[in-house]
């Protein structure tokens, strides 16, 4: 039985970004418990020449709804990047959440074919539908999710690898 364009996509997507809003939830916790600032948090970067936690989460989130909306047609909700707290964080994630529940199935499954231009200041990638969500989407969220993670367990955040599955 071959696996559908949207199992590969949507319920998996769904299914981190739930984890990463448990991160944050988690991250909360331990800045109050531990009296730290949770702006502090959100600021941190593993380096200096790559994002805070703030936008990894905003592209972790941005990733999976622009993935299904490319692969869909149907438009995604525009962010506006501005969010400072964790619980604006939570509002973005939520977001994206709600737009992956709203897509239907019929949407997604049987765009492998469908062409996605993805347009960058260095130039354009043209990918097939299918391949477009397993090899450039997905890892691209999963980079995001991962660096968050990583993120909040540099700063002392008590998680682990079942958190960042989601509870598995």
């Amino acid at each position: 039985m071959a696996t559908e364009l949207y199992d590969l996509t949507v319920p998996v997507f769904t299914k981190h970004l739930n984890a990463l809003s448990g991160l944050l939830d988690k991250a909360r916790d331990h800045a109050a418990a531990t009296d730290q600032d949770a702006a502090d948090l959100l600021a941190h970067r593993l380096i200096d020449d790559m994002h805070p936690l703030t936008r990894q989460v905003q592209m972790a989130a941005d990733s999976a709804k622009l993935c299904v909306a490319r692969l869909s047609g149907l438009a995604a909700p525009v962010a506006e990047d501005t969010e400072t707290t964790i619980d604006q964080l939570q509002a973005r994630i939520r977001q994206s959440l709600d737009y992956l529940a709203s897509v239907p199935r019929t949407a997604v499954d049987g765009q492998e074919d469908r062409e996605v231009v993805l347009t960058f200041p260095s130039g354009e990638m043209r990918f097939a539908g299918r391949d477009y969500a397993v090899g450039f989407a997905q890892p691209n969220f999963f980079f995001h999710l991962t660096t968050a993670y990583a993120l909040l367990r540099a700063r002392g955040v008590p998680i682990g690898k079942r958190d960042f599955f989601g509870g598995i």
